[in-house]
């Protein structure tokens, strides 16, 4: 096992139990931090992430005990959090997005599995939300989570990529709107082109996709192309690829996934011949027209 970075500055350490939070940053800007994540990282001793990620909140740190490590040491980060926050320290470890989707918050649950960690032992346990990249990325785009979607990571460090296909060919053939994280880097292009080959089985070459490259950050580019053509655009570690269902269309310049209601509804709010009225859970519930 290796051994856990050290922070960059002594804090004292505290005697009551320890407080580890796991938190996500969303896309990076302050305005897309959830109001408990500020307070997690204003009140934590030791703030613990990724380089990339502590430079996003720099700002946020001043007098904080920091540990940063590069990309592919995340199990040491979280080895130093827990072994941190069992001395007494209030710990908080970013991610970006939301830390339970692709982030870190998984990954401290298996260390804590394998330290024999339960819930009355310290250190105390506090996940905050953030909003995740595909949520971020939709934002800027329209509305193409409009319906049923999933998010599948092409990165196959962690996950054979065969496994990885049997997802892509599952996700198109079942109509989902596809989020497609990590699609390229410098060194691993196959896959992208791979995806795309897969879902084309399944739709057609004028289906909408968006590509969202550092959304909410300095380097922020959104385009809205198709199927056919994305490819012919950059993709890296810094994208994310939304490929639309066969019901998303692109309405002046938006990309968006109907949720269905013109299947029930005229645009008046009347119901469509043959179709059933909604009924409220609660009969005595009635719209009201409050006036000033």
């Amino acid at each position: 096992m290796s051994e856990s970075p050290q922070p960059d500055s002594d804090q004292p350490i505290q005697s009551s139990r320890g407080l580890l939070s796991i938190v996500g940053i969303g896309p990076g800007c302050d305005g897309l931090i959830a109001p408990q994540a500020l307070g997690a990282i204003a009140e934590a001793d030791l703030v613990v992430g990724y380089s990339t990620y502590i430079k996003l909140v720099k700002h946020l740190l001043k007098d904080k005990c920091i540990v940063r490590t590069g990309m592919t040491e995340e199990i040491a980060r979280a080895r130093a959090a827990i072994d941190e926050a069992r001395k007494g320290r209030k710990v908080t470890v970013i991610s970006s997005g939301d830390a339970g989707v692709y982030g870190m918050c998984s990954l401290v649950f298996g260390v804590l599995q394998e330290d024999g960690w339960t819930r009355d032992a310290s250190p105390e346990l506090r996940i905050v939300p953030g909003i995740s990249a595909i949520n971020a990325c939709a934002s800027l785009v329209g509305a193409p989570l409009g319906h049923d979607f999933c998010a599948i990571s092409l990165s196959d460090l962690l996950t054979p990529w065969q496994s990885i296909r049997k997802k892509i060919d599952r996700a198109a053939d079942a109509d989902f709107v596809i989020g497609l994280y990590n699609p390229a880097s410098g060194r691993r292009q196959r896959q992208i082109v791979e995806a795309q080959e897969i879902i084309a089985k399944y739709r057609s070459g004028t289906t909408p996709v968006a590509i969202v490259k550092s959304a909410y950050r300095k380097q922020q580019s959104t385009v809205i192309c198709n199927l056919d053509n994305f490819l012919d655009y950059e993709i890296g570690m810094n994208t994310t690829v939304l490929v639309g269902s066969t019901q998303t269309i692109v309405y002046d310049g938006f990309m968006v996934t109907p949720r269905g209601y013109a299947n029930k509804y005229t645009w008046e709010g009347e119901v469509l011949e043959g179709q059933q009225p909604a009924r409220s859970l609660n009969p005595d519930m009635l719209p009201v027209r409050e006036d000033s």
